[in-house]
Parts: C-alpha cells; sequence; structure tokens
C-alpha cells in the first residue's frame, strides 16, 4: 500500500511539475514575442500609417545619408503639381546634356536616355519610382523648375510644409554629389549628400501616402520596360525585392523606396497593409549580422520590423462611445435644484496598441472644473478624455481625445432658496470662526 501510495504520489508530481513547464514556456514565450525587435541598421523606425503613433524607434533623431530615399520628395512634389494641374503626365521632356551623361553612367541606377530623345512625364516618373532612374530623376526636376538647382528650393519649402527636422538637401536623387559628373547643382559641395533622421524619413513616407495614395500603383510594380516597343527599351525590376513575386517576398508589401550609396549605406522606406492595419518601416545603413553592407540586409532588416508591428500590434477601441466613469458618474452643480448632473465621454478612440500589453493604455478623465453654475443643459462640455501610457507618441503632434459632456440638466433655484442657503453659510463661517 504504502509502495502504491509513494508512486501515486510521484505520478502527480511529475504532471504538476509538467503543467507548472508548459505555462512558464507560455508566458515565456508571449513575452518574448512582445519584446522589442533587435534591428541590425544604424537607425530604424516603424509607424502606424494611419495615425503616425510609433511603434518602435531606434537611433530615430540622428540625421544619416538617406540615398534614393530622397527621390520621395521629388515625388511628392510632383504629384502635387499634376493633382494642381500645373504639368501634365503627357507633357513632353527634351532630353539635357546634364540628364543625357548621367543616363549613361553604368555604375548608377539608370535608364539611358537618347541625346534626341523626346520622353514624356509619365514614363520619366515611372523609372524613378521602379527603377530609381537618377537621371530621369533630373529629368523631372528640370520639367518643374527648369533646373535640379532650381529644384532644391522647392525639396526645401515643401519639407519646412512637412515640418521636417535636421534634414540637408544637395540634389534631387540621393546620390553623392562626386557622382554626378562635376555637374551637380551650383553652390552644393561638391561630395554633399542628402541627410535626414529615420523619424523624418518615416514623417515624409506618412506624409507622401497621406496626400498621394496613389504612389503605390506605381511602387508596387515589380517590373515594367521602359520607351517599350522603340529600340531602346529597357526592362526595369524594383529594387523593392520584399513586392509580391520579388526575391524576399513579403505579405502585403507594395511600396515604397530603396536606396545605397557608400556614404548612406543600405536604406529602405517600406510600407505593407494587412487587414485593416498599414505600417511604415524605415531602415538607415542596415548590415549584415558580420557586419557587411548587402541588399540582403536592408530587407532582412525590415523584415524585422514587419513581423514585429504585425505580431504584436492591433486597432482598439480604447475608449468606448458615451462611456461612464465608475469614480466619477456626476459632477456637481452649484445653485441647482438638482445637486449634480451626470457626464459622459462623447467619441470613441481607436489607436494602435501592442496588444500584449494593453493595460497600459489608460483613459484619464480631466474635468474643466469640480463644479457647473447652474442652470445646466445636457450636452454641456465640462471635461475630456486623455489616454495616457503611450511610450513613443506620435510622427506628428497628435491628440487623442474625447470629451466628456453633461447627459442630464439641472435648472437654476429661485432667489429666495439661494438666499436661505447663503445665509446659513454665513452663519456657518461666523460659527466656525467663533468656535
Amino acid at each position: 500500500m504504502k509502495k502504491w501510495w509513494k508512486a501515486a504520489s510521484m505520478h502527480v508530481l511529475m504532471a504538476f511539475a509538467l503543467v507548472v513547464s508548459m505555462l512558464t514556456m507560455s508566458v515565456t514565450s508571449a513575452s518574448a514575442k512582445s519584446d522589442e525587435p533587435n534591428v541590425l541598421a544604424k537607425a530604424a523606425i516603424i509607424i502606424d500609417a494611419d495615425s503616425g503613433k510609433i511603434l518602435y524607434e531606434k537611433n530615430a533623431n540622428k540625421a544619416l545619408g538617406i540615398a534614393s530615399m530622397s527621390k520621395m520628395m521629388t515625388e511628392y512634389i510632383l504629384l502635387d503639381k499634376i493633382k494642381a494641374g500645373e504639368i501634365s503626365w503627357d507633357d513632353k521632356y527634351n532630353v539635357s546634356k546634364y540628364a543625357y551623361k548621367i543616363s549613361h553612367d553604368t555604375e548608377l541606377s539608370n535608364v539611358a536616355l537618347r541625346e534626341d530623345g523626346v520622353y514624356t512625364v509619365r514614363e520619366l516618373y515611372e523609372a524613378m519610382a521602379i527603377y530609381s532612374a537618377n537621371a530621369a530623376t533630373i529629368a523631372l526636376t528640370e520639367v518643374m523648375a527648369g533646373s535640379e538647382k532650381k529644384f532644391l528650393p522647392l525639396m526645401n519649402k515643401k519639407a519646412e510644409e512637412l515640418g521636417l527636422e535636421k534634414y540637408t538637401f544637395y540634389n534631387a536623387t540621393g546620390l553623392n554629389n562626386s557622382q554626378l559628373q562635376n555637374m551637380h547643382p551650383k553652390g552644393t559641395p561638391k561630395k554633399g549628400e542628402n541627410k535626414m533622421p529615420a523619424k523624418e524619413v518615416a514623417k515624409l513616407s506618412y506624409a507622401l501616402l497621406k496626400a498621394h495614395p496613389e504612389v503605390l500603383e506605381t511602387a508596387s510594380v515589380l517590373k515594367k520596360t521602359f520607351a517599350k516597343g522603340t529600340k531602346d527599351a529597357i526592362p526595369m525590376e524594383n529594387w523593392n525585392y520584399m513586392l509580391k513575386g520579388g526575391k524576399y517576398e513579403y505579405n502585403g508589401v507594395d511600396g515604397l523606396k530603396t536606396g545605397s550609396t557608400d556614404y548612406a549605406g543600405q536604406c529602405f522606406a517600406a510600407t505593407a497593409k494587412r487587414g485593416d492595419m498599414r505600417v511604415i518601416a524605415i531602415v538607415m545603413d542596415a548590415k549584415e549580422k558580420n557586419g557587411d553592407s548587402t541588399y540582403k540586409a536592408r530587407f532582412d532588416a525590415t523584415k524585422v520590423l514587419l513581423d514585429y508591428a504585425f505580431d504584436n500590434f492591433e486597432k482598439q477601441t480604447v475608449l468606448a462611445k458615451n462611456t461612464t466613469f465608475k469614480n466619477q458618474q456626476t459632477i456637481e452643480v452649484k445653485n441647482g435644484k438638482e445637486k449634480t448632473v451626470k457626464i459622459q465621454a462623447t467619441t470613441p478612440i481607436e489607436m494602435v496598441v501592442n496588444k500584449n500589453d494593453t493595460k497600459t493604455m489608460k483613459p484619464k478623465l480631466v474635468l474643466d472644473h469640480s463644479s457647473i453654475s447652474a442652470p445646466v443643459k445636457k450636452g454641456v462640455v465640462v471635461g475630456h478624455v486623455e489616454i495616457n501610457g503611450d511610450k513613443y507618441g506620435y510622427i506628428t503632434p497628435t491628440e487623442l481625445t474625447s470629451d466628456v459632456v453633461t447627459t442630464t440638466s439641472a435648472s437654476e433655484r429661485g432667489w429666495l432658496s439661494k438666499g436661505f442657503t447663503g445665509l446659513g453659510d454665513f452663519f456657518k463661517n461666523v460659527w466656525n470662526k467663533v468656535f
């Protein structure tokens, strides 16, 4: 009997230990999943493309080389002018000496332009957005401003409008000026190269998608032929290998712009959408584990960011419509027939939250005053709700708030009633002073 009891006890203890072990592994796994990512890049950031909420950032405020991600600014200004009717997709461009020479530099990403060639704005735009063609980008600056030098003030003006900080534009392509065969914009350094912090690149990408979502129609094209149907036809393959059908295809990726120079390293401004959530990820100077700078490194680093966002974040309603507050269901009414009126929040607040750590996002009631004077009508704003616990904030100034209003009314007491109350208050004060 004792042997049986010992054996049974041992089995129970072993089973209990196994259950505890499994629970511990489960908790550890969930915790590990929500840990911040290890991104092998000098700087990185990922944001929600709808609200601009920052989900993660690394060294995101330091200005670094941005290489061909600069072309997003050229795209932005061009699409602005197209929308305003200042330029048409069918407008023709006659090739300049500058654009012609750069287009035949085989060390750069380019589509070769004929010296006597005539191209449409659409052709040049597609070459820039799909193939990162540098001469095509220069050509577009000449269409828009007459020269690349005259285009630089437009870049700076747009950057100022968008509230960008710590940016430097020396050209429209993102190349080092030393690669422009001594034809770089006058007044800029011979070896100058565009710079911007990762956070500002994310802000530019965010604004571009908000203002011109149609940019993805071109940015998502994996392959296309430039000057199709002519003897100058050139096959273009998008440098974004994470697109559908690409070498490093990632579910949901449909943009936005790669970039690389010796100075900037491997860079990528990516965007991807799954379900109702779109994110923007920026990596700058990505490296392999052994320190090598490769195309693959920027896509590996981007994958880490995208996996982190889609695995750990989701859109949630953190404040429901018409929410009431357990510890503050009413507000005091001065000189009212009713001593209090009920209050509630008006509009719901939705935001992207870390689903593994939802308790940190707490609604906070903020009343304008501790009481309100009669008469009081329904719908009077008496305060607002703030959301606390956000670690990184937003890419642009954003206030997540909902007005708090009265939901019942209170009429004012008559003069006689108020008089008796005032008299009572008077004698109460006298009594307190005497005794």
